[in-house]
């Protein structure tokens, strides 16, 4: 199912963001703020504010727990301050774990934009949500990503089961609701966190993943699309930068129909698509990766999977994070979708 806002008033896109670059003098290292070190290593030069101290009055409160030490990854868990009741009755709340975008190479869970993205979605579904600071490459390459999700989905079912589980999930979560949330990237890994979720769902009994959200959900390929090309010099995700981030988070030695960044391709993973959950993506016209997320629509319908799709025609990638306007109906379509 498409929907379109197209009847609706748009708000135009800024000229400055497609502006194009001198591709033969682009540098998409210098673009993201990021060198690589001789061990393989990113340094990343941009630090972006980070959000660590909740006000009193704030509508969401938040604590951040280890999640596997082993790999040294960490969770941020949100709740509604104020947890709805019916009739005096406490709710139990939907679960969503959260995964952030950031092109596989930046961004944290703690990181304001990130915080809030996640804290808005709590506040207005409301519900639970775990934010995953997975690992990011090219240190950690993939699947490491999808095991990180994979583990925090483990950590909400032991709380469920552990008689001293935190109380935030045992007390308020619906474990019969839980969602797999990703943005960019994160829409990536919520796809194939959600396939490993169904090649293992006697595993995480009791747990149920009743839905999958795919917000702009990041994916590539060796032929190029039309979207691709059309949108090469695209000042936020030139083409240079997508395959960059390809290059240093697929496994080394693998191109870009490596089934992780073209699930389009034949695999055993297209097996499980039809016991996934509901699925729901989101795209916008000018997103040079629009094209394969249409593709990956059909193929999730082919192979068995409910979907439901909604692609504005304009609008560029992350074009929610900062519209308010599109961020209201990116809300207003998960909610709907979640409850």
């Amino acid at each position: 199912m498409y929907l379109s806002e197209a009847s609706s008033p748009i708000f135009p896109i800024p000229t400055t963001m497609r502006r194009s670059h001198t591709m033969s003098k682009f540098n998409p290292y210098h673009h993201l703020s990021v060198s690589l070190n001789p061990d393989g290593s990113l340094s990343r030069l941009l630090h972006l504010p980070a959000f660590s101290s909740p006000a009193p009055a704030d509508p969401v409160s938040f604590k951040d727990l280890p999640l596997n030490p082993s790999s040294s990854t960490s969770l941020r868990l949100f709740r509604p301050t104020n947890i709805p009741a019916n009739d005096g009755v406490v709710a139990r709340l939907p679960i969503l774990i959260y995964l952030h975008h950031g092109g596989w190479i930046l961004h944290t869970a703690s990181d304001l934009i990130t915080h809030r993205n996640c804290a808005d979605l709590v506040a207005q579904i409301p519900a639970i949500a775990i934010s995953v600071n997975y690992r990011l490459a090219p240190e950690s390459r993939l699947p490491a990503q999808y095991d990180d999700a994979a583990d925090a989905l483990l950590w909400v079912k032991t709380q469920m089961t552990d008689p001293h589980g935190h109380p935030w999930l045992k007390d308020f979560g619906d474990f019969s609701r839980c969602y797999l949330y990703g943005v960019g990237c994160g829409g990536n890994i919520a796809f194939f966190a959600g396939l490993k979720a169904a090649a293992s769902a006697s595993h995480l009994d009791p747990l149920k993943v009743a839905g999958i959200v795919m917000n702009q959900p990041m994916f590539g390929g060796v032929q190029r699309t039309n979207s691709e090309l059309r949108f090469a010099t695209d000042q936020l995700l030139p083409l240079p930068v997508l395959d960059l981030m390809w290059e240093l988070a697929l496994p080394k030695g693998m191109d870009q129909d490596h089934r992780y960044c073209n699930p389009m391709v034949g695999g055993p993973h297209k097996d499980l698509i039809g016991q996934l959950g509901r699925c729901l993506v989101i795209g916008f016209g000018g997103d040079p990766m629009v094209d394969r997320q249409q593709d990956f629509v059909k193929m999730l319908t082919g192979c068995g999977a409910q979907v439901l799709a909604w692609f504005d025609d304009m609008g560029f990638h992350n074009v929610d994070l900062i519209d308010h306007r599109r961020a209201a109906a990116v809300m207003s379509l998960v909610k709907e979708f979640i409850i």
